[in-house]
C-alpha cells in the first residue's frame, strides 16, 4: 500500500480510505447485580460468563457498590477450580489518595496493612465504605491473561469511594499478581462483612 501524505488538500481530495482495525475494543460479556447479596461470582462457562483464552485482558467495572454494613471493605479473590475455592496466592501493593470535605487533609500514602505478601486472603479493593444511601464505591479491576499456563496472573484496580465516616473522597490504587501458572477461571467479589447492592460488569478487551 502506498504511503499517503496528508496536507491541507489531501482529505478533501481523497476518494477512499483503508480500513482501520480497532485495537483494545471492549466487548460486553456479563452483568451481575447484587441485591442484598453476600457475593457476586463470575465463573467461566456459567450463565454466559466468558473468562478464558478468548481474551488476553478482562475488565470488571463496579457501579455504586453499597454495603449493608457501615465502614466495610470491598474485596476479591481468584479461583483455579471453577469457583470451588477462592484462594489463589497473591502478592500486592496498595496506595491511596484522599481529600476531606473540610480540606483539612489531602495526603497520598502507601497502605501496607491492605497489601498481601504470598497470601490466599481476599484482596481489599476499597475500605471505609459507608452504608448510607449517598455512600458507595465505583471503579474497575483489570485482569491480564487469566488462562495462561505459563505466566502469573497480573491485575490492577482503581476504586473511588465516599468515606462517610471521615467525610472524604478516597481514591484507592491496588495492583499485584496471583502467583499461579494454573488457569484462573473464576472471580469472586464480596464485602469483608455483610451483604451489598450494586452492579458489576465483565468485559473482554481485544
Amino acid at each position: 500500500m502506498a504511503l499517503i501524505k496528508l496536507n491541507n488538500k489531501a482529505v478533501s481530495n481523497a476518494t477512499a480510505f483503508g480500513s482501520i482495525t480497532a485495537l483494545g475494543s471492549m466487548t460486553f460479556i456479563k452483568k451481575l447485580t447484587a441485591s442484598s447479596s453476600a457475593t457476586l461470582s463470575f465463573v467461566d462457562g456459567t450463565d454466559g460468563v466468558v473468562l478464558d483464552s478468548t481474551y488476553k485482558e478482562y475488565m470488571f467495572t463496579f457501579n455504586n457498590i453499597n454495603p449493608a454494613t457501615d465502614n466495610v471493605k470491598f474485596q476479591f479473590n481468584m479461583s483455579v477450580d471453577g469457583g470451588s475455592n477462592y484462594n489463589v496466592i497473591k502478592t500486592t501493593t496498595v496506595f491511596q489518595a484522599y481529600h476531606q470535605e473540610s480540606g483539612a487533609n489531602s495526603p497520598v500514602e502507601y497502605r501496607d496493612e491492605k497489601d498481601l505478601a504470598q497470601s490466599t486472603a481476599f484482596q481489599i479493593l476499597g475500605s471505609g465504605i459507608g452504608n448510607g444511601a449517598d455512600e458507595c464505591l465505583c471503579g474497575n479491576l483489570q485482569l491480564f491473561n487469566p488462562s495462561s499456563t505459563t505466566f502469573v496472573k497480573h491485575f490492577m484496580n482503581v476504586s473511588q469511594l465516599y468515606d462517610g465516616n471521615n467525610t472524604m473522597s478516597l481514591n484507592s490504587f491496588t495492583a499485584g499478581y496471583g502467583n499461579t501458572t494454573s488457569e484462573v477461571d473464576a472471580i469472586r467479589f464480596q464485602m469483608d462483612s455483610g451483604n451489598f447492592d450494586g452492579d458489576i460488569c465483565l468485559y473482554g478487551i481485544a
